[in-house]
């Protein structure tokens, strides 16, 4: 047997090393594919899934959440009432209500500051009598209640209508009436009452003999023209003409026929020593609750006070002069929309829907008893004094808004307090107050 050259089997080894070194290059070609195709599927579908579901999950509760926000500013006495019936009615018109608590008199001075910076309420109460300086500062918006108009005391609307535009919605109103003390009134039988200035002008002489000087008829604060204001008008006088465009401050009436013939009453009264200088709100009221005077005028803000004193009373309108009873001035409360609001017709439609409703102005009534500006309620008050107080006010002339009133309210009121303390005469003394409004006026106040 011949052995195979050796160069043969050197040939032969090195074709074998070859062949083993191509397969081994070639066998990683089919594993990378496998490795590579389950290691990209798999990784897609498990990121795509579940990244889909929850982006669409927060996106849905947000828009639950988003509805519109309404700011409301009241004070300490509506605020819970707000809160819960308002607040009860909100998811159903798409809103939220966000109720923040302020003093009532608060109110007015932080609307100046945060209304125009964008950080204002969208509701706010206040008073008729703020209406001037809001409107003229661009502060309230404009209210449409004509839908529910009928369901609200006129006079009360009247009084948040400005320049001819209904600016709130009034929900109470207040004013003075004639409290008599019918202990005093020994010649007046079953509650009847002294029905003129004149009656009560012999009143006094009769109460004062009869006591020995210890009693009187009627007495009043020595400055203080708002509780004047009734004996001003039962003679025919007034402070600006009004109309149904409202006041008109270029009409001053102080000095007018009746003004002035009701400051002559006065100053008969003060120099038959049956009204005294010195007298202020609590003089007033303790010389009535111990039985010294037999009538005033006062507020319903004064109840309290009286009734606790046990001393016997009723409530009235206010005695004639001329030939009408004294018509006393209204102040009424209500509900505002910022003009800066964002929300204003969802404001609008929260006080027409939900506040101008009996629910909402009862709760408002028994939280705070005033006469209610909602006559569904205002007609159904089972308080006798509060209905005497509607009644004595059912002509009462709005507190005038406009800006010029800031000038009336310290000559007046040093003009009663001069005729009082016998100083100066009626006539002189009102004639005097109405030229320094006049020029108070003209010089901007």
């Amino acid at each position: 047997m011949k052995r195979k050259p050796i160069w043969l089997v050197i040939v032969s080894l090195l074709v074998m090393a070859l062949m083993l070194g191509a397969c081994a290059q070639a066998t990683p070609e089919p594993t990378e594919e496998p490795v590579a195709e389950p290691t990209e599927e798999p990784m897609e579908e498990p990121t795509e899934e579940p990244t889909e579901e929850p982006m669409e999950e927060p996106t849905e509760e947000p828009m639950e959440e988003e509805m519109p926000t309404i700011l409301i500013w009241a004070d300490e006495t509506r605020s819970p009432i707000v809160e819960d019936v308002a607040g009860q009615y909100a998811e159903e018109l798409g809103v939220q209500i966000e109720v923040v608590q302020l003093g009532f008199g608060d109110v007015r001075d932080q609307m100046k500051v945060a209304g125009p910076a964008g950080e204002g309420p969208d509701i706010f109460i206040g008073a008729h009598d703020w209406l001037g300086e809001m409107v003229a500062n661009g502060l309230v918006a404009e209210v449409d209640l004509s839908a529910k108009e009928d369901q609200f005391f006129g006079p009360a609307l009247n009084a948040f209508t400005y320049q001819g535009t209904l600016y709130g919605m009034p929900y109470a109103t207040e004013n003075i009436a004639f409290f008599c003390n019918p202990d005093l009134l020994e010649e007046y039988a079953d509650g009847a009452r002294p029905e003129t200035w004149d009656e009560v002008m012999n009143l006094a002489g009769t109460i004062e003999s009869n006591s020995g000087g210890e009693a009187t008829a009627w007495t009043i604060q020595t400055n203080d023209p708002y509780h004047l204001f009734p004996l001003v008008t039962s003679y025919g006088g007034y402070v600006f003409e009004y109309t149904e465009s409202g006041y008109n401050p270029e009409d001053v009436g102080i000095d007018s026929e009746g003004a002035i013939e009701a400051a002559e009453w006065l100053e008969m009264m003060a120099a038959e020593g049956y009204v005294e200088a010195g007298v202020d709100y609590d003089t007033m009221h303790t010389l009535f609750e111990q039985g010294q005077v037999a009538c005033i005028g006062t507020g319903p803000w004064a109840l309290g006070r009286i009734r606790d004193s046990g001393v016997s009373y009723n409530i009235g309108q206010f005695p004639a002069g001329a030939d009408t009873n004294g018509r006393p001035f209204l102040g009424v409360q209500g509900f505002m929309v910022s003009a800066f609001s964002d929300n204003q017709l969802l404001a609008e439609t929260l006080l027409t829907e939900v506040f101008a409703t009996e629910e909402f102005m009862q709760a408002v009534y028994e939280a705070d008893p005033r006469p209610s500006a909602f006559v569904p309620v205002r007609e159904a008050t089972d308080d006798p004094d509060l209905a005497a107080f509607a009644e004595a006010g059912a002509e009462g002339l709005p507190m005038p808004a406009i800006p010029e009133m800031s000038a009336v309210w310290t000559a007046f009121g040093d003009a009663q307090e001069l005729i009082i303390s016998g100083e100066v005469g009626g006539e002189e003394a009102f004639q005097n107050a109405a030229e320094q409004i006049r020029e108070k006026i003209a010089e901007g106040q």
